[in-house]
């Protein structure tokens, strides 16, 4: 596996060029960001294709699901924390409730988006989307990963989002690693602590996973890519066989990851102790995003100390 870091919009803006190749009813739209949503290279091998909008997210929506009644595959492109945090209505009428098939792309997710600031950094937007109707949610962990899951989301009918980053990330999969919407990636085996990661914050699991054998900690570490439809077997079994679980992820602590696995779990007559990591009900600030992820508790480290003292 390539060590090399690159970053899920890198993925996702590859991806995309390499499908439209093939399939000539996608189409492209952005809000005034084609180069930090990397549609560049889309822009320029299909420029009947794409749509530049201009700042105006909404109206964006709107046309992407017009086109889609149409017969093509729009996908709408901008940050998270405009798109879908400031489209919430349109996505919600004119995309969910009439299953258009439209694609929402938010980029520059979470709390490494680092020196934009609280303003730009989306922390919110898992939550939102997971509780709308006929929308899928898939947070790729990775460079690769951000390829499949893009061609994955075309290649189903009906509105999706997919959440990606600006933020350099270790790889955790290669070209050869196995992605299907709706299955969780087993990335280690254990029986004592489970780790379930999304996103950025899969890399982390992986490196705590490793510092808990150190001290003799047997860890699973589970990359659940997709939010919804969540993979409620995998969380299951795992439940019959590990002492504590612990869930990750650059969101908010309400309504993402953690939630819909606590969702899960409480169908059961008992299970392990569930231990969230997360944004805690506040807002993020400017900064270096390493530092950032230090300062809020998103990292190895924390995952292990917590896990340490709870088992």
């Amino acid at each position: 596996m390539t060590k090399e870091k690159r970053t899920t919009r890198d993925g996702f803006g590859e991806a995309l060029v390499e499908a439209a190749r093939k399939d000539p009813h996608i189409v492209a739209l952005t809000a005034d960001l084609r180069e930090s949503m990397r549609l560049d290279g889309f822009a320029e091998q299909f420029p009947n294709r794409f749509f530049e909008i201009g700042v105006a997210e909404e109206n964006m929506v709107g046309i992407a699901a017009g086109l889609a009644l149409t017969g093509k595959t729009p996908v709408t492109c901008s940050y998270a924390v405009f798109n879908p945090q400031n489209t919430m209505g349109p996505i919600r009428s004119s995309v969910c409730y009439s299953k258009t098939n439209v694609k929402i792309i938010g980029g520059h997710a979470g709390i490494s988006t680092g020196p934009d600031g609280a303003t730009h950094q989306a922390l919110e937007d898992i939550a939102m989307m997971r509780t709308l109707p006929n929308m899928i949610v898939v947070v790729p962990a990775d460079y690769h990963e951000a390829k499949k899951a893009t061609q994955a989301i075309l290649d189903y009918h009906g509105p999706a989002y997919l959440r990606i980053g600006k933020y350099l990330t270790q790889p955790v999969s290669d070209e050869n690693t196995e992605f299907k919407l709706g299955k969780a990636t087993i990335l280690r085996e254990g029986n004592t602590v489970a780790i379930i990661a999304c996103g950025t914050m899969v890399a982390e699991a992986i490196k705590a996973a490793d510092q808990l054998e150190t001290h003799n900690v047997s860890t699973e570490v589970l990359n659940m890519h997709t939010i919804k439809p969540i993979d409620r077997f995998s969380i299951l079994e795992l439940a019959g066989h590990v002492q504590l679980i612990v869930t990750i992820e650059e969101h908010q602590i309400t309504g993402g990851l953690g939630s819909a696995v606590a969702e899960v779990l409480a169908e059961l007559p008992q299970h392990p102790p569930l231990h969230r990591i997360g944004m805690l009900d506040q807002f993020g600030e400017s900064g270096p995003s390493d530092a950032l992820l230090k300062k809020y508790g998103l990292t190895a480290d924390a995952i292990v100390d917590l896990a340490l003292s709870k088992i």
